[in-house]
């Protein structure tokens, strides 16, 4: 009922006809759909996110609408959702545009880039400053219809076997990461390993890879990766906003009835507010629980840092040399990451700073 509230007062009335809504809907087809997840179950936080929009949407439709949600590997494995949506095999996925850089680099600005916006700046570079328009002329190429779905906000930087005492230290680890972060790494002389969230402890236990960056300490912590690399670090400069997506199959959304298409966005935007606000909530104390277990936590080296986004910088301009939707989309991002940042140097950054600073 909370969640029915919410949404009606999100704007649902407008959706449903004020004063007609029940019978409007009735008067809809039923239509049942299915979500494939990159996320297993056991992430209640990201795989959860796909099960509050399905509820949602199954509330709000009085039962016409449904969508049935399966986690990876169920229907198509973690990292191939986004070809199932495209080729219609499934109506819909959940997943992190970011994992399928290799069809396009550019679909990362849909959820992070290495130094790149944090959670409260993408959503506005997303909602009103033209990025959402931006990402979904490049992924009707692929016949799906995105919308954003959940943030991790700032992510954690991984656990690692060994201490990361300086740049130096990168040279040669095994280091499970996603996206444009892997091929900076690879500038600094790591060695970046692609493997789905649900195979990550077994390989970090049996020594397969060195270390492993997932996403925050809450779902870290459930992951148990603490307990074979005990060394924790900080910030996860890779993703300092990593934002989830929807993906809708064109010909599937385009065929739906009106008040179901807004029935997704709607949707889609209370359980994309929900799951930044579940990490926000259950991160502190998860931290401490870590340190209670034992964790070793720590900031990335100054120089690791230094070297990260010198070597970020020449990744990029060598995307914008060679893939022409890098270059339009980036001169946008990057804009707006500057206007953003220097607001925020006054405003949302001086504020934590002396918060931060003072006994509470």
């Amino acid at each position: 009922m909370q969640r029915r509230k919410f949404l009606q007062g999100a704007g649902i009335a407008g959706i449903l006809a004020s004063g007609t809504a029940p019978a409007i809907v009735m008067a809809q087809q039923n239509i049942r759909w299915r979500l494939a997840s990159s996320f297993p179950k056991s992430l209640d936080t990201i795989y959860g996110a796909a099960e509050e929009l399905s509820k949602s949407i199954n509330e709000l439709s009085e039962g016409k609408f449904q969508i049935d949600v399966f986690a990876a590997g169920e229907l198509v494995p973690a990292f191939g959702v986004f070809d199932a949506v495209q080729q219609g095999t499934v109506e819909m996925a959940h997943s992190a545009s970011y994992y399928y850089v290799g069809k396009n680099d550019a679909l990362a600005f849909d959820c992070a880039i290495p130094f790149g916006l944090n959670a409260r700046m993408i959503n506005a570079w997303m909602y009103d400053a033209g990025g959402l328009q931006l990402m979904r002329e490049l992924f009707a190429r692929y016949d799906i219809v995105n919308f954003p779905l959940g943030n991790t906000g700032a992510q954690w930087g991984g656990w690692y076997r060994k201490e990361i005492k300086s740049v130096e230290d990168m040279k040669g680890l095994k280091i499970r990461i996603s996206n444009l972060a892997g091929r900076v790494l690879t500038k600094l002389g790591a060695v970046p390993q692609a493997i789905p969230g649900g195979e990550l402890y077994q390989a970090l236990e049996k020594g397969t890879i060195d270390a492993v960056e997932w996403t925050t300490v809450y779902d870290d912590y459930k992951l148990g990766f603490h307990k074979v690399a005990p060394y924790g670090y900080y910030p996860a400069w890779w993703e300092g906003g990593a934002q989830l997506s929807l993906y809708v199959n064109k010909k599937a959304y385009d065929g739906l009835p009106k008040r179901y298409q807004e029935l997704i966005r709607v949707a889609a935007s209370d359980a994309h507010t929900r799951m930044l606000a579940k990490y926000d909530a259950r991160n502190p104390e998860t931290i401490r629980k870590l340190i209670a277990e034992g964790a070793k936590v720590n900031r990335f080296p100054k120089d690791m840092m230094d070297a990260s986004f010198k070597a970020r910088n020449e990744l990029f301009a060598e995307l914008n040399d060679t893939n022409p939707d890098w270059k339009k989309i980036y001169a946008h991002y990057e804009k707006f990451l500057r206007d953003e940042y220097s607001w925020f140097r006054l405003s949302e950054m001086s504020y934590d700073q002396y918060m931060t600073s003072i006994k509470l």
